[in-house]
C-alpha cells in the first residue's frame, strides 16, 4: 500500500500553514520564508525502508524509516523529535513527539493528489501536492 505514495510531489495549495507553524513555536521570520516556498516531496520505498525527501529553496530534509519503528528526527524548523510512521487505513501517519508535545503529519491520496494534514494542538494545516511526471 505504501507504494501508492511513491513518486515526486509538488506543493500546489496550502491552508493554515502559518497557524500550524505558529502553534509549534516557529519564529516569525522562518514562518514568512516557509510560507513562500513550494517544496517538492520525493517518496521512495527500498525494501521495508521508506525514504521521504523534501526539497525547497528554504531547506532540504530527508528521513528514512521502517513502518512502526521509532526513529530520531531533526525537523525543518530544527526540533529534535522522536518519530513513528504507521500505515492506517491507507494513510501514512507520522507522529512526532518532543518536550511533552506531539504533532501528526497525515499523508493520504485523494483524486490523484497527495493531501498532507498537519495537526498540533488546535492548529490544523492542509497542504495539497500534485504528482510530477
Amino acid at each position: 500500500m505504501v507504494e501508492a505514495f511513491v513518486g515526486t510531489w509538488k506543493l500546489v495549495d496550502s491552508k493554515n500553514f502559518d497557524d500550524y507553524m505558529k502553534s509549534l513555536g516557529v519564529s516569525f521570520a522562518t514562518r514568512q520564508v516557509a510560507c513562500m516556498t513550494k517544496p517538492t516531496t520525493i517518496i521512495e520505498v527500498h525494501g521495508d525502508t521508506i525514504v521521504i525527501k523534501t526539497h525547497s529553496t528554504f531547506k532540504n530534509t530527508e528521513i528514512s524509516f521502517k513502518l512502526g519503528v521509532e526513529f530520531d528526527e531533526t525537523t525543518a524548523d530544527d526540533r529534535k523529535v522522536k518519530s513513528t510512521v504507521t500505515l492506517d487505513g491507507g494513510k501514512l501517519v507520522h507522529l512526532q513527539k518532543w518536550d511533552g508535545q506531539e504533532t501528526t503529519l497525515v499523508r493520504e491520496l485523494s483524486d490523484g493528489k497527495l493531501i498532507l494534514t498537519l495537526t498540533h494542538c488546535s492548529a490544523v494545516s492542509t497542504r495539497t501536492y500534485e504528482k510530477q511526471a
